[in-house]
């Protein structure tokens, strides 16, 4: 398939307040509906329309994980929001990953980016962290009353993303599940039945696609909703910078999925096709099925 050439992310701003807080409307048909409607522009910028906030988590408040830096709607119009942790990858910290926390919050979401109990946790020991940071956000945090524990996600970045599917695995009440570029030495998932956005690079020479992303994908039950997005001109690296690629579709998954929010289903059915920043994505439609 033809390589294209990678548009360049930009690096996040650390200016986490968003455009005015969002006058959102909760459709009667549907009670988690969070934000406007939304449009091809609003989940491509660099913030949505929810203001957020942000409060730190430290290592010695906590047990299980390595504390972090929670992200949430400044606003409290709109009742709760669901919830994503996300975790980084081997040797790297909370920072590598936290460009995701002000984007995903301004969306409509309450983010926790964390670190991990050391640098060098496996996937499965970072999937058991992920979970008991959801369920400290949940149960403990100072922003508790403004999550609803039952709609709950996890992402994570090379053996975080292995985390990632480590904890799906585990608690099959999540409701979404993005692993990016993730890395495991277990390649087959038929066990998990939450649904799972894959996150691959075409240039990873860590995690490669053929011996991760790819299998992975392969391996979750075909009756799943799920898909698989594989970068173009892309590295292992990529999802450690702000990446509207990533954002685009994690935003999308993470709506349509923790939110049952059907307004997001045209971004990803029909199938995006390969483009500048996509080298190939595969998925099932339509979702929900």
């Amino acid at each position: 398939m033809k390589r294209h050439i990678a548009a360049a992310a930009a690096l996040s701003s650390l200016a986490f307040l968003a455009a005015p807080a969002a006058t959102a409307s909760t459709a009667a048909d549907n009670p988690y509906q969070r934000g406007p409607a939304p449009t091809t522009a609003s989940v491509e910028a660099a913030r949505g329309s929810y203001a957020v906030s942000q409060t730190g988590v430290s290592s010695l408040a906590v047990t299980g994980f390595g504390g972090g830096t929670i992200y949430y709607p400044t606003s409290t119009s709109d009742g709760t929001f669901g919830a994503v942790v996300i975790s980084p990858g081997f040797t790297a910290y909370e920072s590598s990953i936290a460009w995701l926390g002000p984007r995903l919050a301004s969306q409509g979401f309450v983010v926790f980016t964390i670190d991990t109990l050391t640098t060098l946790d496996q996937p499965d020991s970072r999937g058991r962290q992920l979970l008991a940071a959801l369920d400290y956000l949940t149960q403990r945090s100072s922003v508790r009353d403004r999550v609803d524990a039952s709609r709950l996600g996890v992402m994570g970045h090379s053996m975080g993303g292995g985390g990632t599917l480590e904890a799906a695995k585990s608690r099959p009440s999540l409701k979404a599940a993005i692993p990016l570029t993730g890395w495991n030495t277990d390649k087959t998932w038929p066990e998990i039945s939450t649904p799972t956005l894959i996150v691959g690079a075409d240039g990873d020479t860590i995690a490669p696609v053929a011996t991760h992303s790819e299998p992975f994908y392969e391996s979750l039950p075909a009756s799943l909703d799920k898909a698989y997005l594989e970068l173009n001109g892309a590295t292992h690296f990529t999802p450690n910078s702000s990446n509207t690629t990533i954002a685009k579709y994690s935003i999308s998954w993470l709506k349509r999925f923790i939110d049952d929010d059907t307004r997001y289903d045209q971004f990803l059915c029909p199938l995006p096709r390969p483009s500048l920043t996509i080298e190939e994505y595969r998925g099932t439609c339509p979702l929900g099925s």
